[in-house]
Parts: structure tokens; C-alpha cells; sequence
């Protein structure tokens, strides 16, 4: 049977090479008994791939049975997996047979192993190991001739890691990997689903058909979190609520939920040019910088305030260029502030005693002008304590 066969056969649409691969995986293990992991994103179409490897096994004629382990509550899934003696727990009324023991000599797909308590992976794994396991309630050890098909979403790895999932389980269960790929990695499968449901739910509903209409991009380009399953719901809801059979770009984002890293081509005309988005950017560094740079230029008028000795390499600290050089600007902004910082000044007259008191005095004076005589929020503005203000304005003898 070839790989084209077996999507007529199954209902698969696609000609995705991804998925050609995970078809041709199936087709090849199908004939031994090795255990399968299929794994792939939830609405993917995991599910069909077991049903393709019992049909074309020698195992055709007997039992296939589909377990969801995320639906079966943890205190039940040993009864439903293992069967259970009559009293074994409350409400064990009778004897009942697992799956295990039904299937035996036919196929178990468990679907969402990943969500398997781990008293039951222990379980799971004697199965496989050895071909035994016991019912709860039991001590007698029963055998069967299953071959078991498993899949999930989860990345099984990252479960191990945290203890989630048993690394021995995982290879014994990964014998032969198929993945199933996303619909976001077959573009070009996406349109050709599309029209097939379409055409599905137009025979449901008995109504025209709906068709893409320039909006096959939108199609190709969104990501699909819920793969195929995705893709069928919203066809289904646009065939329904959509008057208009043709189907543009402007209707069918409207069905598409909003994504943080959204990849669609945008509707709407008039893009910002991406230099207002830099100058933006380079205004609101050069004001960062000059915050920064000024709150520098504080620190050292107050270290001259308190008579620290300022040295060549203080100034220079506070006369980089930084972003000013870097667009064309030049730093005389910071030279408004003080003379004293003025990098074109020469050293030794800021060693002079006198020319410092006269800048300090000076400096009290206005901050002192400025909060209405409140030495407070002076001191606060200066960058010195209140009891430095205090003795400065003695020493200096200005007028409180």
C-alpha cells in the first residue's frame, strides 16, 4: 500500500513532506510488534496514526482500543488499565477485566501518556517489560499480548526533569518515534484543509460552500496554536455566521485570535517610517543620558560644598561626550550649571580657596531663594545634609 493509499484510506489531506515522513514511519513499523510514541501538538492529528499501524498490522482482526489517560481519574485508571478483584476498594462490587486482559492479542492506543500517575507508569512499564501485571486487589500475575501505541503533547524530556514522567518508561515507550507535524510547518497543506471543510460543512448545512478570496496568505502566515482541529472550527463558524460566500481578508481576521507575535501582513495603510521610531528612541536616550550626566554634576558641586578635593579625573567623569558626540551635539548643555565644571576651565583656579566660598556661598544662597528660605528641601536640592547647611550658613554668615 503506498503513502497516497493510505491517506485516501484514512481521510488524511495533505501533500506536506513532514508529513509523508511520519505516514511512511507508520506504514514501515506497522507489520513488527514495536512499540510507538507519537508526539506532536494537541490538535495535530496524532490519533489517526495508531488507527493506520493496527489496520495494516497483523493484528488487524483483533481488538484496537483508544484510552484518553488525561480523562480517567487517578483513583480509577489502575481498574480501567489492570482490571480489579470484587472488594478491593468501595464500590468494587465484582470482578472486572482491564484493558489489558480485553485487548489482549489486539491493539491499546494511550492517548496523553504523559498524564499517567507514576504508580501507574510502574505498572505500565512491567507490561512492557515483561508482558505481566496484576489486578488491583490481586497478588495473582496475569499475562497478556498487547502491543501498546502511545502519544502526547507533553515534551516528555522536560517530565522527566521534573520528575513527572520515568525516564525508563520513556525509552521503553520511544522505541519508534513518529512526530506528527504542526499545521504551521505544512503551509502548504493549510488551504486545501481549509476548502475541504468548507465543502464538508456546506453539505452539512446544506448550504453554498464558502472560498478564500486574496486572504490565502492570512491563511499560510498564522500559526495555528490548535493545528487542524483549529482550522476546522473556524471554517465551520465562518460557514455559518457568514453571509457573504466570498471570503476576504478583512472577515477572516476577524475570526483569528489576536497573537502577542502576530506574523499576518497588516490591513491597515499608512505605516510609521522607521526612522520616527529611531529618533524617538535616540531623543529618549539623549534625555536619559543628560539625567544621568546631571545627577553626576550634583555630586560634585556637593563634594565641593563639603570641601572635598576635586581632581582632574572627577571632571572628566562628567565631560564625556556620551550620546551629545554621537548625534552632533555638543556638551555645553551641562556647562550652564556651573562654571566650575567647565571642562575648558583650568584645574587650579578650582583649587583656589576663595573662588570656591564664593561659588558656595552663592550656591546656598539661590537654593536657599529658590525653597523660600526652608533649609530643608535647600539642603535635599544641594545634595548635603541640613547640619552641613546649617554650619555653612554661619560660617558664610548669610542671612537666614
Amino acid at each position: 500500500m503506498t503513502i497516497q493509499d493510505i491517506k485516501l484510506r484514512f481521510g488524511i489531506i495533505g501533500s506536506s513532506p513532514l508529513l509523508d515522513r511520519a505516514i511512511d514511519i507508520a506504514k514501515q513499523v506497522a507489520p513488527t510488534d514495536l512499540t510507538v510514541l507519537v508526539t506532536g501538538e494537541s490538535g495535530s492529528g496524532k490519533e489517526v496514526f495508531p488507527q493506520i499501524i493496527h489496520q495494516l498490522s497483523t493484528r488487524k482482526h483483533g481488538q484496537y482500543i483508544a484510552v484518553n489517560c488525561g480523562a480517567i481519574p487517578e483513583g480509577t485508571i489502575d481498574s480501567e488499565l489492570f482490571g480489579h478483584e470484587k472488594g478491593s476498594f468501595t464500590g468494587a462490587h465484582e470482578a472486572r477485566k482491564g484493558y489489558f486482559e480485553m485487548v489482549s492479542g489486539g491493539t491499546i492506543f494511550l492517548d496523553e501518556v504523559a498524564e499517567l500517575p507514576l504508580s501507574t507508569q510502574a505498572r505500565l512499564l512491567r507490561v512492557l517489560e515483561t508482558g505481566e501485571f496484576i489486578k488491583v486487589g490481586s497478588s495473582k500475575v496475569l499475562k497478556t499480548d498487547v502491543r501498546i501505541i502511545a502519544a502526547t503533547n507533553v515534551n516528555i524530556p522536560e517530565a522527566i526533569h521534573k520528575g513527572r514522567f520515568r525516564e525508563d518508561l520513556y525509552y521503553r515507550l520511544n522505541t519508534v518515534p513518529i512526530k506528527v507535524p504542526a499545521l504551521r510547518e505544512r503551509k502548504e497543506d493549510i488551504h486545501l484543509l481549509f476548502r475541504k471543510f468548507a465543502s464538508d460543512f456546506a453539505s452539512k448545512y446544506r448550504m453554498p460552500s464558502i472560498k478564500i478570496t486574496g486572504a490565502e496568505s492570512y491563511l499560510e502566515n498564522y500559526s495555528w496554536p490548535g493545528n487542524v482541529r483549529q482550522l476546522k472550527n473556524i471554517a465551520e463558524q465562518i460557514s455559518v455566521i457568514e453571509k457573504k460566500r466570498d471570503i476576504t481578508p478583512e472577515i477572516l481576521v476577524r475570526y483569528l485570535p489576536v497573537e502577542s507575535n502576530n506574523t499576518l501582513p497588516i490591513l491597515v495603510k499608512g505605516e510609521k517610517s522607521e526612522n520616527d521610531f529611531n529618533e524617538r528612541d535616540i531623543l529618549y536616550k539623549v534625555l536619559f543620558d543628560m539625567k544621568k550626566e546631571l545627577d553626576g554634576v550634583k555630586k560634585l558641586v556637593a563634594d565641593i560644598i563639603q570641601g572635598k578635593k576635586i581632581t582632574e579625573t572627577d571632571l572628566a567623569m562628567n565631560a564625556e561626550p556620551g550620546i551629545y558626540a554621537e548625534h552632533g551635539m555638543s556638551n555645553s548643555v551641562m556647562q550652564v550649571h556651573h562654571p566650575i565644571i567647565n571642562n575648558q576651565q583650568p584645574i587650579h583656579e578650582i583649587e583656589e580657596s576663595l573662588s570656591l566660598e564664593e561659588k558656595e556661598k552663592d550656591f546656598i544662597k539661590k537654593a536657599l531663594e529658590r525653597h523660600k528660605g526652608k533649609r530643608k528641601n535647600a539642603a535635599k536640592e544641594l545634595g548635603i545634609s541640613e547640619r552641613t547647611l546649617y554650619r555653612k550658613i554661619n560660617e558664610y554668615k548669610i542671612p537666614g
